[in-house]
């Protein structure tokens, strides 16, 4: 058992992120759906919560109104180990939405995701820090991250 569980709030729209979600990550699923009853408070019979799965990682969304919104503060990693993932990943979650620097960016229902090669953690932490410093000092130039550049920044440090 996931003893914790990541809960989104949206306003109204957890069904269409779920969707979005599933439609990105390959091996995911809904799990579970509550829906509202007379008592609301959103509309009777409109989905309150959705459990769902990304590649094994559950999730609970919520539609609980406008009261909450998404900020950068909690935000996703999607850790890739090629290139090409990277760019899928980036491609999928930020349509619609807005990307950032570093790897960041807010999907369309605002929640915010790290798109990062597994690369870059090793490249940073490299016990030589010249190395390491130069690396991070092309990342800080990207928005989406660049696997080549940063090993060619980490090859030529």
């Amino acid at each position: 058992m996931q003893r914790i569980t990541p809960f989104l709030w949206f306003n109204d729209q957890a069904e269409e992120a779920v969707h979005f979600y599933l439609s990105i990550f390959a091996d995911s699923r809904i799990l579970t759906q509550a829906r509202y009853g007379e008592v609301g408070p959103g509309p009777e019979g409109s989905i309150m919560t959705i459990e769902f799965e990304l590649q094994g990682q559950k999730f609970v969304a919520l539609n609980g109104g406008p009261h909450f919104t998404f900020n950068e503060a909690v935000s996703f990693v999607v850790n890739c180990e090629t290139a090409d993932e990277v760019d899928h990943y980036w491609e999928k979650l930020s349509a619609g939405g807005k990307t950032s620097q570093c790897g960041w960016l807010k999907d369309k229902f605002g929640v915010s995701w790290q798109v990062v090669p597994t690369l870059l953690a090793r490249l940073v932490s490299d016990a030589d820090r010249g190395k390491a410093q130069m690396v991070m000092a092309a990342m800080l130039q990207m928005e989406k991250l660049d696997v080549a550049a940063l090993q060619t920044a980490y090859d030529d440090a």
